[in-house]
């Protein structure tokens, strides 16, 4: 077998077999097979595509390329959520613990951010003492023995992710439903769960901007998981404005912690009520929607949710009676943005949002880029409120002087008009 037939069968768009792309995978990790041979195979993909079970096999030889977790030894069901990002998506650190205290037990792999925001180590890393580097030991015994766990990726899990994802970004094959496909799925596969959410966010804050080209993922993703023995579902969620009132790092935190006690924005919390009786269906611990949401509804409202919180953070070292000295958060430099109109506000992009948090620094432009973890942005009105001149529209935080020029960006990404639009959370769920 050779790389070079590989190529040119894809290239004519033939169907490769698993024998083929195992010889591909296998051949890049190693070594034997260069950069230019796998960037070819990679744009003959872009260009044609692949099968729905080319896709399974390509899946199922990256997730076999390392390590797989095996939790068999609990005897419980894992389940895991996976987002593809977006602008205050702060959902796992609100939704895990909310799915332990109900009794599914969650071992979830994160990673960091780069773009706009912090992705959710960062987030939890922002919690004094937070120890998200865990062996694989430490790891499998706090998920025995507190239901849940959330620590960085393992570099011993898909390397072939980590070597075709950087090959992608430099040779214009990141944007392949396919090789998006493969790559989120292999990585949860990975990991060991039986039930998955994939949250795919669409709009313009997020990678997905068209609800077909969601949906379309999404199908394929489920599909990959029939294949290979595993439930999945998938929810197509709105990313047209910011996820909550809170976009950043300590202050996402701080909006998940509020939401654990049932005081959550409207917005955010439905996030988190739909996305969890998606996995307690999923997972057989509910029949029903309704009962679901009820449970989620209990578990809040008894605090069970809340404990389960803290003694998560607790059981991986994080300081978390510093979530209540209101001198946790507390930036050196803040900078109001006062409404000039007045109406029914709509953020008309997500995105400018995050790339506000990212130039206040919440997120990075450059991998190797530090957190600001006090830096981010309050939205004191949201979407449909009502806005009257001289209110305060936005609250910028940093623990460096603020760029007033930053506020021009948000204006620009705003309009006020005489009614309200339509928002919806959830554009779809797949199952």
């Amino acid at each position: 077998m050779r790389i070079i037939d590989i190529i040119s069968k894809k290239v004519e768009n033939i169907k490769l077999s698993k024998q083929e792309i195992d010889f591909f995978i296998n051949g890049y990790v190693s070594g034997e097979i260069h950069d230019y041979q796998a960037s070819a195979l990679l744009m003959a993909i872009r260009i044609n595509g692949l099968s729905d079970e080319e896709t399974a096999y390509l899946t199922n030889a990256m997730m076999h390329s390392g390590d797989v977790i095996d939790w068999s030894f609990l005897g419980k069901t894992i389940v895991d959520k996976h987002s593809t990002g977006g602008v205050g998506d702060k959902v796992s650190i609100a939704l895990c613990p909310i799915l332990a205290s109900l009794g599914l037990t969650v071992a979830k792999m994160s990673g960091r951010g780069l773009g706009h925001t912090g992705g959710t180590l960062d987030k939890l890393e922002s919690i004094e003492g937070y120890n998200f580097l865990l062996s694989d030991e430490q790891f499998k015994n706090i998920v025995e023995k507190h239901n849940i766990a959330i620590v960085g990726q393992n570099t011993k899990l898909v390397p072939a992710d980590k070597k075709i994802y950087a090959l992608r970004d430099v040779t214009a094959t990141v944007q392949s439903i396919p090789l998006i496909a493969s790559s989120i799925m292999s990585k949860k596969l990975a990991t060991g769960s039986n039930c998955i959410l994939l949250d795919v966010k669409c709009g313009n804050g997020a990678f997905m901007k068209d609800i077909e080209q969601a949906k379309k993922l999404g199908q394929l993703m489920i599909e990959i998981g029939k294949q290979l023995g595993r439930k999945i579902a998938v929810e197509i969620t709105n990313m047209e404005q910011p996820l909550g009132k809170t976009i950043g790092n300590k202050i996402e935190v701080l909006e998940a912690l509020e939401t654990l006690k049932g005081n959550g924005p409207k917005d955010f919390t439905e996030i988190v009520y739909s996305s969890g009786s998606t996995l307690l269906l999923l997972a057989g611990k509910a029949k029903t929607e309704e009962e679901a949401r009820e449970l989620i509804k209990q578990s809040i409202q008894n605090g069970e949710a809340l404990a389960k919180f803290k003694e998560w953070i607790i059981a991986q070292g994080g300081k978390v009676e510093l979530l209540d000295d209101p001198n946790w958060f507390k930036p050196e430099y803040s900078h109001q943005v006062i409404a000039q109109s007045e109406g029914y506000l709509k953020i008309k992009s997500a995105i400018d949002f995050g790339l506000v948090a990212m130039k206040l620094g919440a997120g990075r432009a450059k991998k190797e880029d530090g957190i600001d973890y006090e830096a981010g942005i309050y939205l004191n009105k949201a979407s449909n409120d009502y806005v009257n001149k001289g209110d305060v529209l936005f609250t910028l935080y940093s623990s460096k002087p603020i760029n007033k020029e930053l506020e021009n960006e948000l204006i620009n990404a705003i309009e006020f008009s005489a009614e309200k639009h339509e928002i919806k959370e959830v554009f779809a769920k797949l199952f």
